[in-house]
């Protein structure tokens, strides 16, 4: 089992009792332990509800979870709203709208109800489901009504793709695949095909679409503001607690960021960097860290975002940092399909879609080729301690009798880990490591 240390311990050689918790240690990431919640992967597609892996997707491309702690799916190919109730350690899933394997546009009460490849999901404060239902280019809401579930369009033309602002019926999308809202009821939408960032502000019982960012039909990857801005196919859309928007700008391989100021919004690229630069998947600061085709993000209540990798089948961490974004990688591994259940680099995805965290830092992942729902818990890891065995001696310990690498980092403000020295195996209960004291700081933390 790979583990990272959750802690980091500082040493200074510049004075051999300034030992000290690393403050930065935030901005490295403790791996996660995935598992499958919900049905098979290697080709098992379905449409069949059931519990755990007796339940079956296809295509899943975007999950979402409400305040109860039910999940609930953008099943893309079925053309439909599935829910997942939790039930003690298993999982419930069921069809909540939409017809398996019949893709249409009918506005209705659960399965009569027509969607045609829905692919991002969201849920309010109140309850209710805003889907992004990309080749009818709308916007459905879904609202409960005791345990029914009631679907409406709130905006975009059935079959009709375009780029209109307006209200209602009268606004036009083009193939929306990201979607969020916010603690006021307002919808904003990844609008794909338009190279744009759509809001949908609620007036009474109509909605009004504006664009806030973004020109259609125009890609790019320019930094300004409003609609002076340019996108490239974006995707995943989300907001943090302060009201700014993130959105994974696919085409670009970057990380977007809009932030309100006043009636305009500000658009910056935090990660990653655009063409002519290549996809990759480097873990760095800022636009030295590279992405792959990212297709989703999501924000956690410490203002950390998750991402989607979809093309390097990999789950990203970004940490902010002052006015830096630190990423990492938090599982899978990069180039490398599959579908392991494992901690880190040994859990492996097939071209995972959407993600999302919930209040406590677990995430849920629509791991869409493998047809799965997948989540991670953060691994559990022993603590390090440091003291002084001689002058001139430092010792590195931690009470589990595994087997671990230490690593090592003289500088918190890069991911640049290194192995010191070989595996370390004990069977007494502690593991440790003398060194010399080195020149300048030295941070630790163990691997494997």
């Amino acid at each position: 089992m790979n583990k990272t240390l959750q802690r980091l311990i500082g040493f200074s050689a510049v004075s051999l009792l300034a030992v000290t918790i690393a403050r930065g240690q935030s901005i490295y990431s403790t791996p996660y332990t995935f598992t499958t919640l919900a049905g098979v992967a290697d080709g098992n597609v379905g449409s069949n509800d059931g519990t755990n892996n007796g339940a079956r997707f296809n295509w899943p491309e975007d999950v979402a979870m409400d305040s109860a702690g039910n999940l609930y799916v953008a099943d893309t190919f079925n053309n439909t709203i599935r829910k997942m109730t939790p039930l003690g350690t298993n999982w419930v899933v069921s069809t909540i709208a939409g017809k398996a394997a019949n893709p249409g546009f009918i506005d209705g009460t659960n399965l009569a109800a027509q969607f045609n490849a829905p692919s991002a999901i969201m849920v309010d404060t109140n309850g209710n489901l805003f889907v992004a239902d990309t080749d009818n280019h709308t916007i459905r809401k879904m609202t409960p009504l005791g345990t029914n579930w009631v679907v409406s369009t709130i905006a975009g033309k059935a079959a009709n793709p375009g780029f209109i602002d307006g209200t209602n019926l009268a606004a036009q999308f083009n193939y929306p695949s990201g979607i969020t809202v916010d603690t006021n009821g307002n919808v904003y939408v990844a609008d794909t095909d338009n190279e744009t960032i759509r809001e949908l502000t609620p007036v009474g019982t109509n909605w009004v679409v504006s664009t806030i960012a973004g020109k259609a039909e125009n890609p790019g990857s320019t930094d300004t503001t409003g609609t002076n801005a340019l996108f490239y196919g974006p995707s995943g859309i989300t907001l943090d607690s302060a009201g700014n928007l993130y959105v994974a700008d696919s085409g670009n391989n970057t990380i977007r960021k809009l932030t309100p100021d006043g009636a305009n919004w500000v658009v910056s690229t935090i990660a990653g960097m655009p063409p002519p630069a290549n996809p990759g998947s480097t873990d760095g600061t800022n636009r030295a860290a590279l992405f792959n085709n990212p297709s989703d993000v999501s924000a956690d209540g410490s203002g950390n975002l998750y991402v989607a990798d979809t093309s390097s089948d990999t789950i990203r961490k970004m940490t902010p940092l002052g006015t830096n974004w630190v990423t990492s990688t938090l599982a899978g591994l990069a180039g490398i399909t599959g579908s392991t259940n494992g901690t880190g680099t040994n859990a492996l995805f097939n071209s995972q879609y959407g993600v999302t965290a919930d209040r406590i830092g677990n995430l849920y992942v629509a791991d869409t080729l493998n047809s799965t729902i997948r989540m991670g818990v953060i691994a559990t890891v022993p603590n390090l301690t440091v003291g002084f065995a001689a002058p001139g001696s430092v010792v590195v310990s931690w009470p589990d009798s595994g087997s671990h690498t230490l690593q090592t980092n003289g500088n918190l403000t890069t991911t640049n880990w290194v192995n010191y020295g070989g595996m370390i195996t004990t069977t007494n209960g502690t593991n440790s490591v003398t060194i010399a004291p080195p020149t300048g700081n030295l941070f630790f933390r163990l691997a494997n």
